[in-house]
């Protein structure tokens, strides 16, 4: 296998980004993916950040509030979020969540 190409998922370290939100990430020449398993409950206090973000939940509901709007994410419903907009949220069950950042998320590496 072409390790600069194809890599396993099990060669990254989890972190624990926040209480309750275990992230293994990727970082390209471009974005920061963060591939999240959230606890149901754990919150993601409200902050901003210069990235572009698009937040997606592919397992279980998450609450994102958007610039003082709360809206549930599922597996149908993904959030495109400008920079410097301030946002966070909770996870309402267990959840999966993707985030993809532009430009890289330097503070994450």
């Amino acid at each position: 296998m072409d390790t600069n190409i194809f890599r396993q998922f099990t060669d990254i370290k989890t972190k624990e980004m926040t209480p309750g939100y275990f992230s293994k990430i990727i970082h390209t020449d471009t974005n920061t993916i963060n591939f999240i398993e959230v606890k149901a409950g754990a919150v993601s206090p409200i902050h901003q950040h210069p990235h572009h973000q698009c937040a997606f939940c592919i397992e279980g509901q998450f609450e994102l509030t958007v610039d003082g709007v709360p809206q549930i994410l599922d597996a149908n419903t993904f959030a495109v979020i400008p920079s410097n907009v301030w946002h966070g949220g909770r996870a309402i069950t267990d959840c999966k969540l993707v985030d993809i950042f532009n430009p890289i998320r330097e503070d994450f590496r």
